[in-house]
């Protein structure tokens, strides 16, 4: 079976198009046709089909019923436009557009899905027939599909001319050069493509199900699922945006909502949005998870209160630590992370606690453990309510009590779509269900397995999402290099254990990867020497001409942000360098930290504070599990933060760089 995009036909669809949609379906699996969906092309050609030899027939199709006349009859009468005047001037109007080498390159036809060919001769006139095919309804009878084959006469097409052809065809696929951190390809440019385009599988995700039939619409807790499992660099953000303008332009009054984990991606996301469409639609929302909370708190009756900052909540835990858990195997990051882990839980009480599911948690809690944890965590939430403050992870909580004992109304969205959605807490993705509108809402979702809450073993099952069969995994990155993805990916596979990787997580497609600068890490000897070389190396970037915006920094600690900040703004002018949680993205240097780095992306990118990472897992406070537990949580954040890089990725290291970073950039030279 040929395969189509998109692979559902468009409700809309003139019953002729559709016909001829369905009857695509049944020619062989060496066919691969478009069909043209763009909002803001009303007259376009329908089909564009491509063979195995690459050649390709553009296709109009026409809704005209069996004519009458001839087509001297009908000029001698006076007809405004004889039969198939109209579908020639469109694909006049295509051809038109494409590059004068590519015209004569391809096959174009008039498509009569009412009319037979015998009736057709009695109506065409010569000139046109020289220049199109005019095929009658017996080409799209199941005894013709043999016959599809001759209507090719066109040239093989290079991969660059057949992207040079699917850019007219399908401009809504078209990445504009701003929106895009990929290596430059001058191949590409000599051909006169400065843009990019989606690849098919990025091109499916965007397309596929953008209209739902009434009986689909019965799933996944009563709302469509769509997931996109992708490898960093694979385009995820970029398919949701571009989902997400095909969707507000086939249904302009519905409500979207775009969630995200942390304030730099949301702003980064919707500055790209606006960049792709010129616009800002009102029915458009955009916020972090939290913000969302916020917008909707029930401030009136429960007062906000901001969340303690991390530093505090340690040091209360500390305390609670020395009493409960002190000469035991259990520790203080232990007992944070198994808070921070409760609190992301739909609300559990003793019991149920005391039998739940910790797969993926880094360490073993048996049942005596877990009585002392129960006690320590109830011990921490008193201790908070005592000094009346909340956890950033208390904020989704009290919503999803607000919700359930009916205290706040949310709003219903038509569409949902979350970026980075590997950080998304069951309670999280509970609120979520709340707020999607039953039968007629969309949930659509892209992650990177590697990451976040999947990357501990949690299953989009455990979530509450039914993954099944709604699932698409994209290994090709095109954001970074292939020495860029190569080094990140050897440290991941040297670093986790193979029973520590998790079954969801997609293998990166290193094959065809422009090639680049090779990752560096420099040796230094202090913090402040850290600090001083990184200022100095940027300003050697800016004095070459690089753009300021261009550059991402991303620090292990947010006490580094700070530092670097004020280094950078002091040595190169205010506002040099800005930290994305407190700005809109500018021509400036990004600085933050590796928490709030996931979802960005840029050309060059420096990571910094490595060293404080690994000195933190050979604390002897930390249990085997504990420390394995970190290692593999590090590792994932130092792969999140290495594939942020495009062209270039630099890396500082205070003190002895360990041997297996080292071997790993030794090995790539050798």
């Amino acid at each position: 079976m040929a395969q189509i995009i998109p692979s559902t036909p468009l409700s809309s669809l003139p019953s002729e198009v559709l016909k001829v949609y369905r009857f695509f379906k049944s020619l062989p699996d060496d066919y691969f046709i478009w069909h043209h969906i763009t909002p803001w092309e009303k007259e376009a050609p329908d089909f564009m089909v491509l063979n195995r030899a690459r050649q390709v027939l553009i296709i109009k199709v026409s809704t005209a019923a069996k004519p009458t006349y001839s087509a001297a009859q009908m000029l001698l009468l006076g007809e405004a436009k004889p039969l198939g005047e109209e579908e020639i001037l469109v694909l006049d109007a295509f051809k038109n557009k494409l590059p004068a080498l590519l015209k004569d390159k391809i096959t174009t036809a008039v498509l009569f899905p009412n009319i037979r060919s015998d009736v057709l001769k009695q109506c065409y006139r010569e000139e046109n027939v020289k220049q199109y095919h005019w095929l009658g309804q017996e080409i799209i009878q199941p005894v013709s599909v043999e016959h599809w084959g001759e209507l090719f006469n066109g040239e093989c097409l290079t991969d660059l001319m057949l992207e040079q052809l699917r850019a007219v065809f399908t401009p809504e696929v078209v990445i504009p050069k701003a929106l895009t951190v990929r290596t430059p390809d001058s191949g590409r440019h000599a051909a006169g493509l400065q843009d990019y385009l989606l690849d098919i599988l990025q091109e499916a995700a965007v397309k596929n199900d953008l209209e739902l039939p009434l009986d689909q619409q019965r799933t996944s807790k009563d709302f469509h699922v769509s997931i996109i499992n992708g490898v960093a660099g694979s385009g995820k953000t970029l398919i949701l945006l571009y989902r997400l303008r095909m969707l507000h332009a086939r249904f302009p009054n519905h409500n979207f909502l775009v969630l995200t984990h942390n304030r730099p991606l949301i702003r980064d996301i919707k500055s790209r949005y606006q960049l792709l469409t010129g616009d800002s639609p009102k029915n458009i929302s955009w916020n972090t998870f939290n913000a969302f909370c916020r917008r909707y708190w029930p401030e009136q009756d429960y007062p906000w209160i901001d969340p303690i900052g991390q530093g505090e909540r340690e040091r209360i835990a500390e305390n609670i630590w020395k009493k409960h858990f002190s000469g035991t195997s259990i520790h203080p990051e232990s007992l944070i992370s198994e808070i921070d882990w409760f609190k992301d839980q739909i609300p559990m009480d003793k019991s149920v606690y005391m039998q739940a599911e910790r797969k993926g948690r880094g360490f073993r809690l048996n049942q005596e453990q877990r009585l002392l944890m129960w006690d320590a965590m109830a011990e921490y939430q008193n201790q908070l309510i005592l000094q009346k403050k909340v956890d950033w992870s208390d904020i989704p909580r009290r919503m999803w009590n607000f919700v359930r004992e009916k205290k706040v109304k949310l709003p219903q969205y038509e569409c949902v779509m979350i970026d980075e959605a590997q950080f998304f807490a069951p309670i999280w993705f509970d609120i979520v269900r709340q707020i999607t509108k039953i039968q007629s809402g969309h949930l659509f979702i892209v992650a990177d397995p590697t990451q976040g809450f999947l990357g501990r073993r949690t299953s989009w099952k455990s979530l509450g999402i039914d993954a099944r069969g709604k699932t698409q995994n994209i290994r090709r990155s095109y954001r970074t290099t292939h020495e860029i993805l190569n080094f990140a990916t050897l440290l991941y596979r040297r670093r986790v254990k193979k029973d520590d990787a998790d079954e969801d997580i997609v293998e990166p497609d290193l094959m065809n990867m422009p090639h680049g600068v090779l990752p560096v890490i420099i040796p230094l000897r202090s913090g402040q020497d850290e600090i001083g070389r990184v200022t100095a190396e940027i300003e050697t970037l800016k004095n070459h001409g690089a753009s300021l915006r261009n550059i991402l920094i991303l620090h292990s600690e947010w006490e580094g942000v700070d530092a670097l900040i004020t280094a950078l703004n002091n040595r190169l002018g205010e506002g040099t360098a800005m930290d994305p949680k407190d700005s809109m993205p500018g021509e400036c240097i990004r600085v933050t930290t590796l928490n709030a780095g996931t979802g960005l992306e840029s050309p060059v990118v420096f990571l910094i504070g490595l060293n404080r990472l690994f000195e933190r897992e050979q604390s002897l406070r930390l249990s085997d599990e504990d420390a394995e537990q970190l290692i593999l949580e590090n590792t994932r954040k130092v792969y999140m933060a290495a594939t942020r890089a495009g062209q270039r990725l630099v890396m500082t290291y205070v003190g002895e760089i360990p041997p297996m970073l080292s071997d790993i950039i030794e090995s790539r030279t050798n």
